[in-house]
Formats: C-alpha cells, structure tokens, sequence
C-alpha cells in the first residue's frame, strides 16, 4: 500500500510538471505520450520484479490453525437425509 500511495504522488507530480508545458506541437505530444507509455512499462515491469523478489526472500508463514484438536485426514461429517 505505501508503494502504491508513493507512485501516486509520483504521477500527480509529473502531471503538474506536463501541465504547464503550453508551446508544445502535436508532433511533441506524440512524443511525450510514448515516453510516459514506456515509463508506465518500465515501472510497472520493475515493481513486478522486485515484489517477486521480496516474495521470495520472505515465503508467507504456514498456516496455524486456531483450533485446538488436531484432525488430520478426518474424512468431512456429511448429514444425509
């Protein structure tokens, strides 16, 4: 959650910084759209990255069960009528 709030207020500011750009042609829009798509891939590919990294560096905690009997291979109790 902090990283996605982190590369929010990283667009907000590159926004800004583009809005006030008001001398640019058509020519130069196509190319600054380009440029943001190929930031948004390499971002989005290098968050990809290390968050995959980081899961595997730090595997989740097996699962602990709350209940104090331990049932293992108990077949399931179905009520037939």
């Amino acid at each position: 959650m902090p990283t996605t709030l982190a590369l929010y207020q990283l667009c907000q500011i590159s926004i800004c910084f583009l809005q006030d750009e008001t001398t640019a042609d058509f020519s130069e829009l196509g190319s600054k759209l380009l440029g943001g798509f190929v930031l948004a891939v390499v971002v989005a590919v290098t968050y990809a990255v290390v968050k995959l990294r980081w899961r595997d560096k730090n595997p989740p905690a097996q699962f602990i069960s709350i209940n104090p009997n331990e049932r293992k291979d108990e077949p399931a109790k179905v009520a037939r009528d």
